[in-house]
């Protein structure tokens, strides 16, 4: 078994040097207009007698903007398109290291790579290691695969949480013939083993934590709704029952079943605000129930059976002792808090010379050499 996972260190690049090429033309904008307009106040001050010391500063502040200016135009000509990610959605460029990602992780945002690590479950050995300058990790998965298949065997098996999953990338392991265990967001939710962790989370952190409050939903929402899908009848959260609209819909490729509420039930609802966007428009609530895929095979659904099984929460459950404590000795003991150098290229060489260091040291002290 070889278990996936990666951790974001911040590397030898600047956070506020990050955005778009708009964000980068406006500051531009402001850099040479501030110039201009402290060049101006300085030569109407010419006439009249100044501390040679306040002077001396400003034409340096003057020469400080119009520097900045300049660099900023520079790097817009030499970087005429936008930074793009895997989807083709802008990501915000850097001007200090361009290959580098503004990410999110649990200590705030850094600017910096991920470093992605497959470690084996026998003696923690890291037989594929990769640096991206990117947080998604939905888009790191294939590459690791594709790299370490020398090392897969008819009978290997891939762990990853479940950044990683996404339907197009189970897909892609079940073209391969890769056996995998890929946990989706709600794998923990039908687990009853983990029924009542809510009450070890911690409180929010007040430094750290931003969000605040999560928002109810302004509309009633499908799980507001009581559906039966054995009786086949649907309760709103009013008490009426709604009506089928449809048992056999197709929606995006999903098998459906619809239900509508009745003219009656609906029109003098006092409860139309909460459930209908548009109550002055729409007269009757629509709601619809998910089956899953309606023709072809939905991998994400038969990765949910297979991973929900005995057997595979038993081999799932293998993947965090796999793969965290070599984090662990990465970070603390080796002392890899950040990525020190430049570039996607030099950044994965230092990825992958501590990943060596990692695997001498286990391989010592198992003994290789004897």
């Amino acid at each position: 078994m070889f278990a996936i996972d990666g951790v974001k260190l911040p590397s030898n690049a600047s956070k506020a040097r990050s955005g778009t090429r708009a964000d980068f033309e406006r500051q531009a904008v402001k850099l040479e207009a501030a110039a201009k307009a402290m060049l101006e106040r300085h030569r109407e001050t010419d006439q009249r007698a100044i501390e040679p010391g306040l002077q001396a500063r400003e034409i340096q502040r003057i020469a400080r903007l119009e520097s900045d200016a300049a660099q900023m135009r520079q790097w817009l000509a030499a970087n005429p398109e936008e930074r793009k990610g895997s989807k083709g959605s802008i990501r915000k460029s850097n001007r200090t290291d361009n290959e580098s990602a503004k990410m999110a992780t649990s200590k705030g945002v850094i600017q910096g790579y991920t470093g992605v690590a497959a470690v084996d479950a026998k003696h923690q050995i890291i037989v594929e290691a990769q640096a991206h300058g990117t947080g998604s990790e939905q888009e790191l998965l294939l590459p690791v695969v594709t790299a370490m298949k020398e090392v897969l065997a008819p009978d290997t098996l891939i762990t990853a949480d479940a950044g990683y999953h996404s339907e197009a990338n189970l897909k892609e392991l079940a073209a391969l013939e890769v056996d995998a265990l890929i946990a989706d967001n709600n794998m923990r939710s039908r687990d009853e083993r983990f029924a009542g962790q809510d009450k070890y989370k911690a409180l929010p952190d007040p430094i750290h934590d931003k969000g605040g409050k999560t928002k109810k939903a302004a509309r009633y929402q499908p799980g507001d709704f009581d559906y039966d899908p054995q009786e086949g009848t649907c309760i709103c959260p009013a008490g009426k029952q709604l009506y089928g609209n449809g048992s056999d819909c197709t929606i995006n490729g999903y098998a459906a079943v619809r239900f509508q509420g009745a003219l009656r039930d609906c029109v003098p609802c006092t409860q139309r605000d909460r459930c209908l966007l548009k109550p002055q428009k729409t007269k009757v609530r629509q709601v619809s129930f998910f089956q899953g895929k309606k023709d072809g095979v939905s991998y994400t659904d038969m990765m949910k059976r297979k991973i929900d099984s005995p057997e595979g929460r038993l081999q799932y459950g293998r993947r965090f002792a796999t793969v965290e404590p070599v984090f662990g000795n990465l970070r603390y003991n080796k002392g890899l808090d950040r990525f020190t150098l430049r570039g996607r290229k030099k950044v994965d060489a230092q990825w992958k010379l501590f990943c060596l260091v990692h695997n001498i040291e286990k391989l010592a002290h198992h003994r290789y050499a004897q």
